[in-house]
């Protein structure tokens, strides 16, 4: 588990009651929960820039053992539009 920073926040008594909800039917501790839908709101205000999504795709690339061409740094119009230009 990422070392835990504590914050106190203030709820609404209706906050409170959803995230009791969840929190049983999810069978999950409420400061999961709270973290949880942080993380959710979080993502939805910051999108992954595309830099960080070509980054990702690299990576996962790179784990799943595939690779490129070695020359597409000097062929990439070839592969992109083919060799007949």
């Amino acid at each position: 588990m990422p070392h835990m920073i504590r914050k106190q926040i203030y709820l609404t008594r209706e906050l409170d009651q959803h995230i009791h909800v969840l929190s049983r039917k999810h069978n999950k501790p409420e400061a999961e929960v709270i973290r949880d839908l942080l993380e959710t709101g979080i993502k939805k205000q910051h999108p992954m820039s595309t830099g960080e999504a070509l980054l990702g795709l690299a990576a996962l690339g790179e784990t799943l053992g595939m690779s490129g061409p070695t020359d597409l740094s000097e062929r990439h119009d070839d592969y992109l539009y083919g060799d007949n230009q």
